[in-house]
């Protein structure tokens, strides 16, 4: 039975507000477990690999896949955007056909290893990213689904209400010229402010009770989900990734300990590429590198034997260079399908040559310390100058 099919007759687990403010109330067995064990929640092997070891609560997602939505109307007609409102946008014909490709491909990548494997969607609330998920939702029977959830702060970058095409075009042009990354829409955001919104906004610090249900993939969506807080709540900087983080120390991805959990993200093109760039630390100049995904493209973070994610774990380095990352940045990625952060000091390039072009190796002190005083002074001088 298709999950499209299914979902008409199986509410999902935590659809039910009771059932929904149980599990805020009890919290899973792992989760349990450590809380009343008194190193359980501060494991110092997970705190220093991001590793599960079989006694700690933490168990870490097989797969984090970013994806960015099939070939919407706005993609085959840029005037659209003129009548229309952005997160409006439909899928085109092609559009829904590119999805349900991706969800066989994406079957295949979680169901490569066999045995037992599970997936837990979150999606950006646009219709093209939600449509998206439907279709790509077909390839996933019931029993394989944790869960969806449908996540704000992964929507698209706002380019600012009604976008008149004339106009847009100018606009675009001149983001060519200013950079990117931190250029501005008019009434929008720059991708600089959609990184802050991804890692870093505030939100209550507190678990909220979520009323999502599998309804997400059904034909006729429900109205947008709406989140209850518990009491008690204190705000605290935290961000899309810093939830995610709470949702995997919390057991809440993580029903079977036998199973591999796979996160999907159904998301967008920029978004997707900031999420990446956070992750993995690339700076502003790396993230300027890399191509836009295409309709459906997807991009695997699989978690190598050392605990950390890379991206070659699944892709090639010619897939990679083709999508723009650099010799330096795939190098990184080597070393993250088989390093174990423990080693990060000693053998994590951190990019050290992107900020210096001739760094010093010696640790030596320098021959300055035999200068006369009035040398000195004139050095010091010639450094503000």
């Amino acid at each position: 039975m298709s999950l499209d099919t299914a979902s008409r007759h199986h509410q999902h687990p935590v659809a039910a507000t009771g059932q929904a403010a149980a599990a805020e109330e009890t919290p899973p067995p792992a989760a349990a477990a450590a809380a009343h064990d008194p190193g359980g929640s501060e494991c110092r092997f997970c705190e220093m690999t991001r590793q599960h070891h079989p006694q700690c609560a933490r168990r870490l997602p097989k797969r984090i896949i970013l994806v960015r939505h099939g070939e919407s109307q706005g993609n085959l007609d840029m005037s659209a955007y003129t009548t229309t409102p952005d997160y409006r946008i439909p899928l085109t014909a092609l559009g829904a056909e590119q999805a349900r490709a991706a969800g066989r491909r994406i079957h295949d990548v979680v169901a490569s290893a066999g045995g037992n494997w599970k997936v837990h969607f979150y999606v950006s609330p646009y219709a093209r990213t939600r449509a998206t998920l439907r279709e790509i939702g077909r390839a996933f029977p019931r029993d394989r689904v944790i869960g969806v959830r449908e996540e704000c702060r992964v929507r698209e970058q706002d380019f600012g209400n009604f976008q008149v095409e004339e106009r847009m075009r100018a606009v675009k042009e001149t983001r060519q010229r200013f950079g990117r990354f931190f250029f501005r829409f008019p009434e929008g955001e720059s991708a600089a402010d959609v990184f802050d919104r991804v890692a870093s906004m505030m939100i209550p610090s507190l678990p909220f009770r979520s009323t999502v249900s599998s309804a997400l993939l059904c034909s006729s969506p429900p109205p947008l989900t709406t989140h209850q807080p518990t009491h008690g709540l204190d705000d605290c900087i935290a961000g899309f990734l810093e939830s995610l983080w709470r949702d995997i120390d919390m057991g809440r991805l993580d029903q079977d300990p036998s199973c591999e959990t796979n996160l999907v993200i159904v998301s967008h093109g920029l978004t997707s590429r900031v999420f990446l760039m956070k992750w993995f630390k690339w700076t502003v100049a790396q993230y300027e590198r890399l191509n836009n995904f295409d309709n459906c493209e997807f991009r695997v973070m699989q978690l190598g034997p050392g605990g950390e994610y890379s991206l070659l774990v699944h892709h090639t380095k010619e897939e990679l260079q083709q999508w723009g990352m650099s010799p330096e940045m795939i190098a990184d990625q080597q070393w993250r399908a088989s390093a174990n952060r423990r080693s990060w000091a000693e053998e994590c390039s951190s990019f050290i040559d992107t900020f210096f072009e001739e760094p010093n190796d010696s640790s030596e002190t320098s021959s300055s310390d035999d200068e006369e005083p009035e040398d000195k002074e004139n050095g010091r001088t010639k450094l503000l100058e």
